[in-house]
């Protein structure tokens, strides 16, 4: 397989892996590292704080908002998520109100039993509610997943019946990942553009 390939394929890493963050924010910055200047990132994490499983997108939002960046709008917290009921009015919004958005998807999913714990970065959108059956419109130019339990049988009670723990790791370690990519990437960006 040739690097770009490997570049393009989606990235599956287990939170638990070492050098977990590392290896997203490189993933992420490659991502996003040759966007053009007119284009404003936009993270969009979608989810519910009425069900463990489903909290992954909203807990990411809230501790994204703590870094109150500049760099990126953000929807979806704890405080105020975005979810099936809101998710097609917020996308208008967003198209409306954002100039050419290039949008960051985020959203918990699930996997296969091997695959539990995996954060998962890939190009295309995140395909909100697939896991329980509903369609909702696919979010975003790129995706992080979290995978937080099994799929396949009694979805609803499974997302219920999450642990917290694991949803909360997974969570702190997609925040501070994609906003150290950002940084990075709007770093390079500016000094690129600075004459010397």
């Amino acid at each position: 397989m040739k690097l770009s390939s490997v570049k393009e394929s989606s990235l599956k890493v287990p939170y638990t892996e070492p050098n977990v963050t590392g290896v997203l924010v490189n993933r992420i910055a490659y991502l996003i590292d040759n966007l053009p200047k007119d284009r404003r990132i936009v993270v969009v994490c979608v989810g519910t704080d009425r069900s463990t499983g489903d909290s992954l997108g909203p807990l990411v939002g809230t501790s994204l908002s703590k870094y109150r960046s500049p760099f990126f709008d953000l929807y979806g917290t704890l405080e105020d998520p975005v979810h099936a009921m809101n998710l097609d009015d917020t996308l208008i919004h967003i198209n409306k109100y954002v100039r050419k958005p290039f949008v960051i998807g985020i959203d918990a999913c699930l996997g296969q039993a091997a695959s539990v714990g995996c954060i998962q970065v890939g190009t295309g959108p995140v395909r909100p509610g697939a896991g329980v059956n509903k369609d909702l419109p696919p979010v975003g130019d790129i995706h992080i997943t979290g995978i937080v339990n099994v799929g396949g049988f009694m979805e609803y009670f499974v997302l219920q019946n999450t642990r917290l723990h694991l949803v909360m790791r997974m969570s702190d370690i997609i925040a501070q990942s994609l906003f150290s990519a950002v940084a990075r990437s709007v770093r390079s960006s500016i000094s690129i553009a600075q004459p010397e």
